[in-house]
This record gives C-alpha cells, structure tokens and sequence, in this order.
C-alpha cells in the first residue's frame, strides 16, 4: 500500500497552464538513467508507479505523482584514503622525493576516478504528491533540505515552479507547548500521544530533552515548559487514522495508518495492481487535502502574503 513515511509540504501557486500533460512533457525530457562508469551521482525522473506505468508522472483524481530517483556510486573515504596512501609510498619510494599537498590533491582525484567503476551504486527515489486544485505539494523526505532537492529539479524542469513552506498566525512551537499544558485546547480530532522533544530557547547551547512512552501532561514535563523550554517535536494521532510526529516547522515525520485504519483499506482495496495504486494515490490525496488546512487552522491560520 503507498503511503508516506513524511511529508514535507508547500504552498504551491501553479501557472496557469500547469496540468499532467506539461508536467509528463518537462519530466520526459530529464528521465533517468543511471550513473556512468565514472560518474559519482545522477538523477532523473522516473515512472512513480514502481514500474506499472512507463510515464513519470502518474494521474488520479487530480492528484500527481511523481518519482525522483538518484543514483549514487558508493565509495568510502577510507577506501579512497588507502588507495592514495598507497600511491603516495610508491611514489616517494621510487623517485626519492615527497609528495606535497597540491600533488596529493591530483593524486587523490585519479585514485578516485580509477576506483568509481568498481563502486557499488544506491538507488535513492524521492516520491512527491502535486494538487494544483488545492494548492500544495507533499514531498516524502526527511528533511526540508530534501525536499528542497526534489523541488529544484522540478523547478528546472518546468521553468518556474512558485512554492513556499506554510507560515501560520501563531507560534508553533508555544501552540505545541500549550496543547502539552493544556492551555490551548486541542483541535478537534488531534489527540495526545506518549511522544515529544523538549528544547531550552532561552540558553544558547540548546539543551534538548526527548521524551517517550510517557504521559506528556506529567508534572515533571509541565516543569520544563514552565521553566521556558518548548516543544519542538510533537507525536499525535489524526481522528484516529493517523500517527505522526509534527515538528515545530509544520513538516510530518513517522507518518504511519493506525492498524484498524490500514485493515479498512485493505479489505477495500481492488486486487488488480494497477487500480490499487489508483485507489492509494486518490486516498492519499484525500487524506492530505483534509489534514493540511486542519493544521493550519490549528496555528491560527495562514499568514496572507
């Protein structure tokens, strides 16, 4: 079943001709290929559909997939280190001379071109989800910084791409600290789970306290808050579908169905692969489409530019 371990997601304003068939069109002139035998890293565009469909972007009910796939040859620094090492001895040994600093540095870069053919490659796809309609694009990465790969690539393809991280009226950071407290209520269909990162905003090394398996309304944790920590990192539930973990940057990490949510769409989901993957994307998109403006709202509301 497709579903997002994050998301990492965007207001996106599209251009007034954006649909499928430009995307598709953009996409297909940067496919992917792998790396060549002296390459280090490569990326491209590719079928979102683990391979049922040749397109690299894959339509369901107005909502976009697509799928950045990198290649990566693996070559470790102490492989590269030996292998200079090496041919630094050899070097001094016959000719009876020392290898300074800006002969090693050429001597390091043909020891690595020499050594890429025989390294191993990693194939990393990056999926994202587009709603021109609804305005937002969900990245599946780790990390705004990774999402920002993918995002780039797009933008290059297409020309221009105009998206921003979502800014809200209220602090997030003092909006999660005060669900903890209790002193903002929280919003309908959110509930508390035993999860959350505390951190020190007032000393400048940052101190973090990380919290797990333990009931977040405890004296002990109301202590830190009072004491003028923050939470930074929230784990919750979603009307009872959802777990996550929100970070004070709105971004979602550790997205996982609950069991009794999975087994639903299990026993609802079509046999045939193709109408499956049709199915996850659309309810995927659903999801999306109901939780983002929820978590907006729970901030406050967005800011208007």
């Amino acid at each position: 079943m497709l579903w997002f371990k994050n998301a990492v997601w965007y207001r996106f304003t599209p251009d007034t001709d954006f649909d499928a068939e430009k995307l598709e069109q953009a996409l297909l002139a940067k496919p992917f290929t792998p790396c060549s035998r002296h390459e280090q890293k490569r990326t491209g565009w590719t079928s979102p559909s683990y391979g049922l469909t040749e397109s690299p972007v894959f339509a369901s009910t107005g909502y976009l997939l697509v799928c950045l796939q990198q290649e990566e040859r693996i070559l470790p620094g102490s492989v590269v280190r030996d292998a200079l090492n090496e041919k630094v001895e050899q070097i001094e040994a016959e000719e009876d001379r020392k290898v300074f600093r800006k002969e090693r540095a050429q001597i390091k870069e043909e020891v690595t071109f020499e050594l890429l053919p025989r390294a191993f490659t990693r194939r990393r796809p990056t999926h994202a989800l587009i709603s021109a309609e609804h305005g937002w694009i969900a990245v599946d990465a780790s990390s705004i910084t990774k999402a920002e790969q993918l995002l780039s690539e797009l933008r290059e393809a297409l020309g221009s791409l105009r998206v921003r991280l979502p800014e809200v009226q209220h602090s997030p950071g003092a909006t999660l600290s005060g669900w903890v407290m209790g002193t903002h209520d929280l919003p309908s269909g959110i509930e508390l789970e035993q999860e959350c990162e505390i951190k020190d905003t007032l000393s400048e090394d940052g101190g973090v306290i990380k919290v797990k398996g333990q009931d977040l309304t405890s004296n002990e944790i109301r202590a830190h808050i009072e004491g003028g920590m923050e939470v930074s990192k929230l784990a919750l539930c979603w009307e009872q579908q959802l777990r996550m973990v929100l970070h004070e940057d709105l971004t979602l990490h550790r997205l996982k169905l609950t069991d009794e949510y999975r087994d639903q769409l299990e026993e609802q989901a079509p046999e045939e692969e193709l109408a499956a993957l049709d199915a996850d994307v659309t309810q995927l998109g659903l999801e999306y489409t109901r939780l983002f403006p929820q978590l907006l709202a729970a901030f406050g509301g967005e800011l208007e530019r």
